[in-house]
């Protein structure tokens, strides 16, 4: 075997609350030799970052670490050894830790240049005046074009992408032989995704070792040499990535592989390991009434048009998919459909009525019946109220708490998160209450505004299952924006591709997807990572 860079047998870490005790890793074991890519995949709670953090000394206030080996570069931890251990070495000279969200990552405060000059500063790589011209070169290596003038950028002035590269940049500046990339394409786009995909490969074939945490299975499917699945603190299943994916042992890792939307997960659930069909929707002997038209809707802001001649309808029971990059207008149009801005030009039909142009004392006895369900519930709720009051709220009058408790097991939760408060429930819990308030009303459109991209693939299947029956039981209408494709195909009917504003391709999933006629569909199409497996 190579030189094993990481070895660690028998792991555990715990921590100590008031509440309790949580074992958050149970006795796992983890090799990483010099030059390979190992994957740790698993739902959310599962270990996998608790893992990664662990290997470089943050595994959080209040963690207990023990094992029975753990090395790392051949010396001991915690310092056992002949010399004290420097975490602080080893995260920048040793290992280099890429998170999921950049802006939370970088500092606000200080240029991306001036962040990754920090590292060559405390790892001594070079003299100060060589600096500069060492931060643009690794700007220039991770793809950032223009690299002298978005050194001298702060974090906010720059795109998702280039935030992640720029943190890339940031994790090898000193040269570590290990990078550990925690969800690194999680929430962006899909050609986005495939360019840091690219990029974690390249530095892959340069010889660089990665320790890749993802609930993707088909970015580990590109990846990895190896996969680790985790669940409740434990590995459950391990072994080669082609082996393992093509035919897995553990039900946990099937399980996992049969959540993941796509084509051939069309009208089937995706929680339930029986694969068993979604119930499907009452067909109308004539075509359903439309519940909202748009028509040319264009919207500019000083001389940039982010909006530009949108037409788009959504019927009584059908689920509609709107895609594209980042700032390609999707989340505009929302807006647009909702009256929370007036469009420069072009109309909006609600429920068969005009919706644009009227004044908002007109338009709020009807807007109970056009909801929304957002990416992040818990910037939308209000972080003082419980469960019970957030989903009271949406019903008219005083409800009793019968109700409040019916629509939240419709949604498959129970009395036990009457009281909680947001910051009490798991994220999967969140989204959960979030659709059983917009459902309260019983509204006729729900938009639904990439509901499901940060969740980890078990919950995200256990979210669409639930919309899939929503739509079968009242004929709600669905407006799906998203940015990933997979989900798209297994969920809607008909779906708009958005490129610059524009609509640039529209038609039946099934066609637009396995005939598109668009050059920019085809693209989008090109750059999701495909996963291989036997269903």
């Amino acid at each position: 075997m190579s030189e094993l860079l990481v070895s660690v047998r028998d792991l555990h870490v715990t921590f100590r609350h008031r509440r309790g005790v949580v074992e958050a890793v149970r006795g796992i074991d983890l090799d990483i030799a010099r030059g390979e890519c190992v994957a740790i995949v698993g739902e959310s709670g599962s270990g996998k970052s608790v893992t990664a953090r662990t290997l470089v000394g943050l595994a959080g206030p209040g963690a207990e670490v023990r094992s029975s080996r753990f090395t790392v570069a051949g010396r001991p931890v915690p310092g056992d050894g002949p010399a004290p251990f420097d975490w602080r070495e080893l995260r920048g000279g040793f290992a280099g830790l890429v998170m999921q969200d950049a802006l939370v990552s970088l500092d606000p405060l200080r240029t991306v240049g001036a962040e990754i000059a920090e590292v060559l500063r405390v790892q001594e790589v070079g003299d100060r005046r060589d600096r500069p011209a060492r931060v643009r070169d690794l700007l220039a290596a991770v793809h950032v074009p223009e690299p002298q003038r978005r050194a001298g950028q702060y974090p906010h002035q720059l795109s998702g992408g280039l935030r992640q590269r720029a943190l890339i940049a940031s994790a090898i500046a000193a040269g570590p032989p290990l990078l550990i990339a925690d969800e690194p394409t999680t929430a962006l786009d899909v050609t986005v995704q495939a360019q840091i995909l690219d990029l974690l490969a390249e530095r892959r074939a340069a010889g660089e070792t990665l320790l890749l945490i993802s609930h993707d299975l088909a970015v580990v499917a590109r990846l990895a040499d190896r996969v680790l699945v985790m669940r409740d603190g434990r590995v459950v299943e391990a072994g080669a990535t082609s082996s393992l994916l093509a035919a897995p042992a553990h039900p946990y890792t099937r399980q996992l592989l049969a959540a993941v939307p796509s084509a051939a997960s069309r009208g089937r659930r995706l929680s339930a390991t029986t694969a068993a069909p979604v119930a499907p929707p009452p067909v109308p002997e004539a075509p359903a009434p439309a519940v909202v038209v748009a028509e040319g809707l264009r919207k500019r802001y000083g001389a940039h048009t982010v909006v530009d001649g949108v037409d788009l309808a959504v019927r009584r029971g059908e689920i509609v998919g709107l895609v594209g990059e980042s700032g390609s207008g999707k989340t505009t149009v929302a807006q647009l459909l909702f009256g929370l801005t007036a469009p420069t030009s072009g109309t909006v039909t609600f429920e068969g009525a005009p919706w644009t142009g009227l004044p908002e004392r007109r338009r709020r006895p009807r807007r109970r019946r056009l909801q929304l369900i957002s990416q992040d519930p818990l910037s939308a709720f209000d972080p003082r109220w419980t469960v019970r009051r957030i989903v009271a709220e949406a019903l008219p009058g005083r409800p009793p708490a019968t109700e409040v408790l019916v629509l939240l097991e419709r949604v498959g939760l129970g009395a036990d998160v009457l009281d909680r408060y947001p910051r009490q429930l798991s994220g999967g819990q969140r989204q959960r209450v979030a659709i059983a308030r917009a459902l309260a009303p019983r509204p006729s459109l729900i938009i639904c505004d990439e509901p499901v991209s940060a969740l980890d693939v078990s919950v995200q299947a256990q979210v669409l299952d639930l919309l899939a029956d929503i739509r079968a039981a009242d004929g709600t209408a669905l407006l799906f924006i998203s940015h990933d494709l997979g989900v798209i195909h297994h969920l809607a009917d008909r779906v708009l591709v958005m490129r610059d504003g524009a609509v640039v391709e529209s038609g039946l999933v099934d066609e637009v997807f396995h005939s598109p006629q668009h050059e920019y569909t085809r693209a989008l199409i090109d750059a999701v990572p495909a996963l291989e497996v036997s269903r």
